[in-house]
């Protein structure tokens, strides 16, 4: 009976590798919370790394932002975030991580307060949303372990939540980025203009201009973000990309300007994830 108890163990002892190698991590993309901002009930997706239920540690965390068309289920589905993320932990190139995708496209779309006051996005996002999250998982809530990527109109709200918010956020990942109108002109054709002043309209498009922002970030948080941009060069928004490059150049903002073969698919997307979870990695690290 003893020879066959410590057989078992054996065996068990053995078995630990291959077991913990099996594990996989979990996602969940239909929950809730409620806003008073937005006024009702918002969905957001999750994924928990393989070791979340077994550990008692705390995590750093990637919100990563969907595109316009898309909802919460946009990364999860199309973006394989289960798969990619834990393969890339378990080949160590990625950091076990939390990674949060919200929803931004029911009712109304997009990432930013709107100017008639009626979808104030970001407000819920950075008011309601991030605290409720980093309150409710285990994750470290400090600059340093937080970081946002996105792609398409998720790109544009990582880049521009990042060049807002420098103090929150330690790496920024647009992907495919909508970087904003280039012009007046163009804010103007999509806007009911006889709504708004002529000063409300610029201040506006300042506020929602990738390239007026980064002319416009201070000499102190010029490294305060790690940058990663990335842009297919048969994507219609590359001139976008692009002029942010150029803009970040001038204004000597350190950052990885990346033009693959490719457009504005979810197969171009596919292959920056990884990409996009070894750059985060590095700083959640020590680098």
């Amino acid at each position: 009976m003893k020879k066959h108890v410590i057989l078992f163990f054996s065996l068990i002892w053995l078995l630990l590798p291959v077991l913990a190698q099996g594990q996989t991590g979990k996602v969940f993309d239909e929950l809730t919370l409620e806003s008073s901002i937005l006024g009702g009930e918002r969905k957001y997706a999750i994924y928990l790394p393989p070791d979340y239920e077994t550990s008692e540690r705390s995590y750093p965390v990637l919100y990563l932002l969907h595109g316009a068309g898309d909802d919460q289920t946009g990364w999860v589905q199309f973006g394989e975030v289960l798969h990619i993320t834990d393969k890339a932990i378990k080949e160590g190139t990625a950091t076990p991580m939390i990674i949060v995708m919200p929803d931004a496209d029911s009712g109304r779309r997009g990432y930013f307060n709107q100017l008639d006051g009626n979808w104030n996005y970001e407000d819920f996002f950075f008011e309601e949303f991030m605290p409720y999250i980093e309150g409710n998982y285990r994750i470290r809530a400090e600059k340093r372990y937080r970081a946002v990527a996105g792609l398409s109109m998720g790109g544009g709200g990582s880049l521009i939540y990042a060049l807002r918010h420098p103090e929150l956020f330690s790496s920024s990942a647009p992907l495919s980025a909508y970087v904003g109108p280039l012009s007046l002109d163009e804010l103007k054709r999509r806007m009911d203009t006889e709504k708004f002043t002529d000063q409300e309209i610029q201040t506006y498009f300042e506020n929602h201009n990738a390239l007026s922002l980064i002319e416009q970030v201070s000499e102190q948080d010029k490294k305060a973000v790690r940058w990663y941009i990335d842009c297919g060069d048969d994507d219609f928004l590359y001139e976008g990309n692009s002029l942010v490059h150029i803009a970040m150049r001038k204004q000597e903002i350190p950052h990885e300007f990346r033009v693959r073969d490719g457009g504005h698919t979810w197969t171009y997307w596919r292959k920056s994830l990884p990409l996009v979870l070894t750059f985060v990695s590095q700083a959640f690290h020590q680098y």
